[in-house]
């Protein structure tokens, strides 16, 4: 089938160069010896993603997040549930599986074969980011095959070096290094986005070959149209269900499918709306069958706990800089790369009309596109990072792979001298940046491999240990069992590491009170201290009896896990009332929802 004009155009162009001359054959052993070399490299960063997964957070590290304190029981608690209490909901207490489930459900087959663990909970994320430097790799090597599509022989393509360098700069960044080893949810929301942008350029390419010319229709393209298109519009509501920010990254995916249809409207229509249809499909199936009749309550309440924390004409500026700023948990030198990159990459997709190059475009409407979301929704932890650091560092690699092949290009009548030295000084100082990017990034993570820490995991067992012991004094005097059940807002962490059963003081349909009152907790698991409005929901019922204090993690507001046993007022036992906190009041733009914090520029303003 011929390729329309408009398509030829895009795909000859997505490059800015397109590598047309053949290089020496030299040149091309040493580029493809370097490619090894950095996949090389990037393949042994990776396994050591996979060693120590029950070691703390890098303690004392640049990214202040309580995500590890929290996230990985809450978003996984379905699954713990399902396996320690025989269901995954507790009414009143804080069920996020309800609005999603995604990850619950992947967790849960897991768990079927290793049991509830948090090594394997991690390993699984390990694995999961894994999948994202492939997906990466793939569809920057169908870029840069793209990009030498003209080439006569396939022998004499210069291979692109941008898939091995954006391997590498994934593999060795202690960003990722540490928030690809917590179970937490964006991880899996980037790699269906990724999943989702090589299906729509086969979904694009397959339904022009299907409805691109009506005058010669085939059933059996028609069918893999439809096929491709719907699997497309399975990985839509996959994206929201798994987190519900996924909706800021269809402007993307819908680009890349516009592009792969050739830009042809009719083609895309009908590509989009196969997807369209059966993404509402399973989304409305979901909502109606399981989610209205059975949980809407914790489904709304997951969206009024991550409520909307207020931008005002007065805050929009200092906001807008603020996220721009933090982009720097990535890292300073390599965020810098990438906004360089990012403006490259504005002025040329300006200059070609938007449609030289598909996928620079999409990355770019994903990085806008989530940006908008973290400005709007004011709370700039470090792991939201994540999401915009992958577009990132490939818009990184691609820029690098641009400016590699128009200053090593042989120059024609119409090319200077003086352009030639300049544009070769650049990519000078180019690789020079990757390669300072790499190098620290890899020391610092070895250097986590090489310390690790187990404050977290060593205070949760001595909190296990303690419940332990009580039980077997109650064995051994006769008495009736203490509850096992703790409360505590890392209660579902504790969960998934020793197997007690927990329920939430912080979140929840029900009111604490009323929650205490339904599950009677034995233990209450408290950070530092006691706050007001935790004691006044324990104390008409509860004794509170201190066991023990165990350090854990770095953060001074969270470095010290209390744990109490919670006598009933009606049976015998000292009284050892906390020291409580002074209730202060939080201005609203500072209030944290679930399981978030101001970072430390917000504090300061």
């Amino acid at each position: 089938m011929p390729i329309p004009r408009n398509e030829t155009s895009a795909i000859a162009e997505q490059p800015a160069v397109a590598a047309a001359s053949s290089a020496p054959r030299s040149v091309l052993r040493i580029l493809r010896l370097v490619q090894v070399a950095l996949l090389a490299v990037a393949a042994v960063f990776y396994a050591l993603h996979f060693v120590h997964l029950k070691a703390d957070f890098p303690n004392h590290s640049p990214w202040p997040d309580w995500a590890k304190y929290t996230d990985e029981g809450w978003y996984g608690s379905a699954a713990i549930r399902h396996y320690q209490l025989g269901h995954w909901n507790l009414p009143g207490d804080f069920n996020p599986a309800a609005a999603l489930p995604v990850w619950p459900l992947v967790e849960m087959a897991l768990f079927r074969f290793t049991g509830v663990s948090l090594a394997a909970a991690r390993a699984l994320t390990v694995v999961v980011f894994g999948m994202i430097r492939a997906g990466c790799y793939l569809l920057l090597w169908r870029w840069a095959r793209a990009g030498s599509v003209n080439d006569a022989a396939a022998e004499s393509r210069t291979p692109s070096l941008a898939p091995a360098i954006a391997a590498l700069l994934l593999a060795v960044n202690p960003f990722f290094f540490a928030f690809s080893r917590l179970a937490i949810l964006e991880p899996l929301l980037i790699l269906l986005t990724l999943k989702a942008l090589l299906i729509a350029q086969v979904a694009g390419a397959v339904s022009v070959a299907a409805w691109g010319d009506s005058a010669a229709p085939d059933r059996r393209l028609r069918r893999r149209a439809i096929v491709w298109s719907a699997v497309l519009g399975l990985l839509l509501p996959a994206m929201v269900l798994t987190k519900t920010t996924g909706l800021f990254l269809f402007p993307s995916i819908l680009w890349i499918l516009w592009a792969a249809c050739g830009y042809r409207l009719r083609v895309f229509l009908r590509a989009a709306g196969i997807a369209g249809v059966m993404g509402a499909a399973v989304w409305g199936a979901y909502m109606l069958l399981f989610v209205r009749p059975h949980y809407m309550l914790d489904y709304r309440y997951l969206f009024a706990a991550n409520g909307y924390t207020g931008v005002t004409a007065a805050t929009l500026w200092p906001v807008i800089r603020d996220a721009f700023l933090c982009g720097g948990y990535l890292g300073g030198t390599i965020f810098w790369l990438s906004v360089l990159a990012v403006l490259v990459s504005l002025a040329t997709i300006a200059a070609r009309r938007m449609r030289g190059d598909p996928l620079t475009v999409s990355l770019l409407l994903w990085i806008f596109g989530y940006g908008a979301f973290l400005t709007y929704h004011d709370n700039l932890n470090p792991r939201y990072y994540q999401v915009l650091g992958v577009p990132l560092v490939l818009l990184v690699a691609m820029e690098f792979d641009r400016l590699w092949r128009f200053a090593m290009a042989p120059g024609g009548r119409t090319r200077r001298k003086s352009s030639a030295v300049l544009s070769r000084l650049a990519l000078a100082a180019c690789a020079g940046a990757i390669a300072f990017v790499a190098v620290r990034g890899a020391w610092q993570t070895t250097g986590f491999v090489r310390h690790p820490e187990y404050t977290f995991v060593s205070a949760v067992n001595q909190v296990r240990d303690a419940v332990e012991r009580q039980r077997s004094l109650d064995l051994a005097q006769g008495r009736p069992l203490h509850p096992e059940m703790v409360l505590s807002i890392s209660g579902e962490n504790i969960s998934l590491m020793t197997g007690l059963p927990s329920i939430c003081d912080d979140f929840g349909t029900m009111t604490l009170p009323d929650r205490i009152a339904a599950y009677r907790p034995g233990w209450f698991a408290s950070w530092n201290d006691v706050e007001d409005d935790k004691m006044e929901a324990l104390a008409p019922i509860y004794r509170l009896v201190r066991v023990g204090a165990y350090p854990a993690l770095d953060d001074p507001d969270r470095n010290l896990l209390i744990l109490y046993r919670l006598d009933p007022l009606e049976s015998p036992g000292q009284v050892q009332p906390p020291h409580r906190r002074r209730s202060l009041s939080v201005p609203r733009r500072l209030q944290t929802k679930v399981g978030e914090q101001p970072t430390v520029r917000q504090l300061q303003h």
